[in-house]
Order: structure tokens, then C-alpha cells, then sequence
């Protein structure tokens, strides 16, 4: 009995939120091997690119406070995991997204034999994953990232899953991030006495407002950029599979 596309598309979605959401780390090999792309995924590796940048964004909001690079530290911290899961879950997508796509994997192809030859293209481990320089190649590049901008300008799957991620995942650990972080001692020093005390982290509800805001802002355009390279790179890989 075959799997109706409507029942295959609820076990895609019912993996990818187990791992989302309930840090499931089977289901993210389940969902590989449903793609069939667990051996296909060679050449790249995903970047975890948000982390920092959500730290560096926080301590710019926090700028007038003299213990800001704790705080983002300890805040970026402790969502470092959620977001990691969530930047695998977009590269995947989108280098499924890519991987099928053979009207830009046969575009591709033949500007790469035009321009490399055959002899080249069986030897090379690399296309132009990361050198789309050649005036052809970067032509082709551009009109395919406009695509996928249309296409998210359309259906916006990408800001919808981060704001329902963000939502159940981030925001309650933004808001009560002084339960968790690791509290150090002040000492301060007079004349005649000293005194010490817990350093205080405490901030006003309109930061952590700014802080969850300016997140969710990051995490959706790197993850809109990390899901392009990542089509990207898998029409690149799926022409040079064609030269095995």
C-alpha cells in the first residue's frame, strides 16, 4: 500500500516539529532518510551563523549598561540550541528545495560544461558552490535567490515558522533569562568598608521586548539566507553526482 502524498507530507511536517519542538534528534534522521538525502549531503556542512550576531545585537541594545556582555553572553547561551536546531531544519529545507529542483540543476549543468568542460566536471569535488564570479554563473545565481525570495514573499514559510518557534520556544527563556543565569559577586570598596553583593541583571520589560524583537528580526534573515545557500549548494552537488 503506497503512502498518499497528503499522509507523507504530515510525517514530514509531525518530524520536522518533534524536532523542533521537542528536541528529538531521531526525527532529524528519520526526515533525512524520508528526503533520501542522507548520503547526498556531502560537500557543505551548515554555518551557525546567528548565534554571535544575536549576541552582538543584544549588547548593542544594552549598550548603556556596564554589565551588557554578560547578559547577551548568558542570553545567546542559553538559546544556542534551539536556534542550532532551527538553522539545521532550514539548511535541510532548503537544500531539499534545490536537490528536486532540475530546471536549475539542468540550467546549471549546461552553462558548467560550456564553461568547464566534461574532463573538469568528473574531477572536481566543487562547482561554483562558493564562486558564482563568472558573468553566466552569477546571472543564474541571482535569478534563482530571486525565486526563493518570491516564493517566501508568497507563502512566507520561513517568518512564520521562526515567529511560531520563537514564540514557544524563545521567548519564555528571553523573558525569564535571569533564572538562569549564573550570578557573580560585586565587591565594592570605600574608605573605611566594603561591601558584597549579587550582581544585579534585572531589566525592564521594554528590553526584553527589544531583545525578543531584535531575535526573531535576526533569525529571519539569516535564516533566509542560510536556506538559499543551501539550495544553492545542492543544485551544485546534484550536477556533479551526474559525473560520478
Amino acid at each position: 500500500m503506497t503512502t498518499s502524498p497528503v499522509n507523507l507530507w504530515e510525517i514530514y511536517e509531525g518530524l520536522k516539529y518533534r524536532f523542533l519542538f521537542n528536541s528529538d534528534i531521531n526525527s532529524i534522521h528519520m526526515l533525512l532518510s524520508l528526503y533520501d538525502l542522507e548520503e547526498n549531503i556531502n560537500n557543505i556542512y551548515p554555518r551557525y551563523i546567528s548565534t554571535n550576531k544575536i549576541k552582538n545585537k543584544i549588547k548593542h541594545i544594552l549598550k548603556n549598561k556596564n554589565n551588557n556582555d554578560i547578559i547577551a553572553q548568558n542570553i545567546s547561551s542559553l538559546i544556542h540550541e534551539d536556534i542550532s536546531r532551527l538553522e539545521l531544519c532550514f539548511y535541510l529545507e532548503g537544500y531539499k528545495y534545490g536537490f528536486y529542483n532540475n530546471r536549475w540543476i539542468n540550467a546549471l549543468e549546461e552553462k558548467a560544461v560550456r564553461i568547464q568542460g566534461l574532463e573538469k566536471l568528473y574531477k572536481s569535488k566543487y562547482l561554483f558552490h562558493f564562486d558564482f564570479n563568472h558573468k553566466e554563473i552569477h546571472k543564474l545565481h541571482d535569478k534563482f535567490m530571486k525565486e526563493i525570495d518570491s516564493k517566501e514573499k508568497k507563502d512566507k514559510y520561513i517568518s512564520n515558522l521562526v515567529y511560531t518557534f520563537s514564540n514557544k520556544i524563545i521567548k519564555k527563556k528571553v523573558k525569564e533569562f535571569d533564572k538562569y543565569i549564573d550570578k557573580q559577586l560585586k565587591m565594592d570598596f570605600t574608605p573605611y568598608n566594603f561591601t558584597i553583593k549579587e550582581e544585579n541583571y534585572s531589566l525592564r520589560e521594554s528590553e526584553l521586548d527589544k531583545i525578543y524583537k531584535a531575535i526573531v528580526n535576526v533569525l529571519i534573515k539569516n535564516l533566509k539566507k542560510i536556506y538559499k545557500d543551501a539550495s544553492w549548494y545542492a543544485i551544485n552537488d546534484k550536477v556533479l553526482r551526474r559525473y560520478l
